[in-house]
């Protein structure tokens, strides 16, 4: 699976790249910022996003409107802020920061059965 990982601290987004690695997907990208994040999802069409609600620049949420206006993509939120995110996308998968890695991996099958769900047998 290809991942794009919306985080603007560094920290994180290594810990994210280190745990989409060791699950044995790819990491196509990571975006620090709202305009990165939309430029990246319409030219690498990942299979996955993982997106931060707050960024230093623009946020999230707003990025995943963008990016659902033009086409479907699957994505999470790894947030400190749960209830932005519900305010906009009451059904989203949200994984409350701070998180241990098996979350994280429960998160991502989580999306990944929705999108199973959804695609014709």
């Amino acid at each position: 699976m290809r991942v794009l990982i919306v985080e603007d601290d560094a920290m994180i987004a290594s810990l994210l790249i280190e745990t989409i690695n060791s699950l044995g997907h790819i990491v196509c990208a990571v975006a620090a910022t709202e305009a990165d994040a939309i430029d990246y999802a319409r030219d690498r069409q990942p299979d996955l996003m993982i997106v931060d609600a707050g960024l230093v620049e623009g946020n999230g949420v707003s990025a995943i409107k963008a990016i659902l206006a033009e086409q479907l993509m699957p994505h999470l939120f790894v947030t400190g802020d749960a209830q932005r995110v519900r305010a906009s996308f009451p059904n989203a998968t949200i994984l409350q920061k701070p998180f241990f890695v098996p979350e994280l991996v429960g998160a991502i099958d989580r999306v990944r059965e929705q999108i199973s769900a959804t695609q014709p047998a």
